[in-house]
């Protein structure tokens, strides 16, 4: 790990400003991505900026019903609390889908929302990897590529986005609310936050330089049934090959997004409509335009068969 300055924000507002003073900057929160990544000198940020002494940490009530869930409130703590499980069951379900208990624990909201493809290639740094150095190639593709994308990818890159939490919170439209450098704040759409690669996959959102996340705003319940199911390789501390995040209501109607298919959680609303006519019609839109490898060509079916087993787990009960 190459040596760092540090400081402690007192404010949101400092944080951001500090961020654009020292260019190349981190924040560090729960740490437990971007730590790995410093020590493997992947990131290798000259100033760490520590916001956990900022009052980001609370979930509140929104007056239209929804919530407000602060950029340091810990995963655990997000998925245990009892507005979020009675309201929001799709969101708990992810979050206890991910990691492990003691990495929950210590991670945050917005570093959930923010942490970086795990494609072993961009770990590899004897290999060429878009992500970590632009410009210098893509080593997965033509490589294996078991757990990389089949939507949204491009010649530059085919990783995934990780995050399980990103899927739930997508499919319940929530919002993301940040402050800039020079003080001001703005609300992002969680469709509009993370990038698909084009030819800059290293640009992963459209957060500008020094921008820090504050809040997750989560409109108000929809009710109906909330279901996540996440295939992976192992039952635990593994990401997705394919994941399934559904709502939906007792005349058959919903909502779905899927998750370890992209380079972001990936929710196409037209084929909503089709959801009370079963899986495939479905899964059919959802997968147009999908690009394979030999090694990944099964996550089309799997996908195929991950929500026909959610809508039959719906419709029970």
């Amino acid at each position: 790990m190459r040596a760092f300055t540090y400081q402690r924000a007192q404010s949101p507002a400092e944080a951001a400003a500090a961020a654009q003073r020292a260019p190349g900057s981190r924040f560090i929160a729960g740490g437990t991505n971007l730590l790995d990544l410093m020590k493997l000198e992947i990131e290798t940020p000259a100033h760490l900026i520590d916001v956990n002494g900022l009052a980001l940490d609370r979930i509140e009530a929104l007056p239209d019903g929804g919530l407000r869930v602060g950029a340091l409130v810990r995963n655990t703590d997000l998925a245990s609390d009892e507005r979020v499980r009675r309201d929001y069951g799709v969101l708990a379900r992810a979050l206890l889908a991910g990691a492990s208990m003691q990495l929950r624990n210590r991670a945050t909201t917005a570093g959930n929302l923010l942490q970086r493809t795990r494609c072993p290639y961009f770990y590899d740094t004897n290999l060429p990897c878009n992500k970590r150095q632009p410009g210098s190639g893509c080593s997965a593709i033509g490589g294996y590529t078991r757990h990389h994308a089949v939507l949204g990818s491009s010649d530059a890159c085919i990783a995934t986005h990780p995050s399980d939490m990103a899927v739930a919170m997508r499919l319940l439209d929530a919002e993301v609310e940040t402050v800039k450098p020079d003080g001001a704040a703005r609300t992002i759409p969680i469709v509009s936050l993370h990038r698909l690669p084009g030819n800059t996959p290293h640009i992963e959102t459209v957060l500008e330089p020094g921008e820090l996340i504050t809040a997750v705003k989560l409109p108000k319940p929809v009710g109906g049934k909330h279901l996540y199911r996440k295939v992976r390789d192992r039952s635990s501390y593994a990401f997705a090959l394919v994941s399934v995040a559904a709502i939906v209501q007792p005349d058959g109607s919903g909502r779905v997004a899927l998750g370890g298919v992209a380079h972001k959680p990936w929710r196409i609303e037209a084929a909503e409509q089709n959801l009370a006519r079963g899986a495939g019609p479905v899964a059919e839109q959802l997968l147009a335009g999908a690009r394979t490898t030999p090694d990944n060509a099964f996550k089309l079916q799997l996908v195929q068969r991950t929500l026909a087993s959610v809508l039959a787990d719906a419709k029970k009960g």
